[in-house]
């Protein structure tokens, strides 16, 4: 088994705020909006039913990026749920896992690779429309 790779250095808030603020984070069935003022939208169209979540980002000195997200859909509503993910900076590249144990995985090269992660990121809040749509759906009364 690998042992834990002790990072070489972790990206700075600063580093961390220029990758994801005012970027949209598409996902599988959904995508996060990373608000400059640190808001988070995000939706869903998972299998049981569309969800929308609501909260706050944050990220920290130690390479960390939280999302504090609150969802809900037609049928449940969660409170406020912290998830995140570190950062390391090894041999010029980014990478990411989900914590508290997930693996390490490329995030962004220094030279853009199509399989990085990042990649899934747009400029802008490119999927609002979706968003409105999704939470319209699920805060109706029908």
């Amino acid at each position: 088994a690998e042992a834990a790779a002790k990072p070489d250095t972790a990206p700075t808030a600063f580093e961390l705020q220029l990758l994801y603020a005012d970027r949209t984070w598409n996902w599988k069935n959904g995508a996060a909006y990373f608000g400059m003022d640190r808001r988070l939208h995000a939706w869903t169209k998972g299998e049981d039913s569309p969800a929308v979540g609501e909260g706050r980002w944050l990220v920290t000195e130690k390479g960390k990026m939280c999302m504090e997200l609150a969802w809900r859909s037609k049928t449940y509503s969660t409170k406020p749920k912290r998830t995140c993910y570190s950062h390391r900076v090894e041999k010029g590249n980014i990478e990411q896992r989900k914590d508290p144990d997930g693996t390490w995985y490329d995030f962004k090269h220094a030279k853009d690779d199509p399989a990085d992660e990042h990649q899934k990121f747009e400029a802008g809040n490119t999927k609002g429309a979706q968003f409105d749509e999704t939470r319209k759906l699920v805060d109706s009364k029908s």
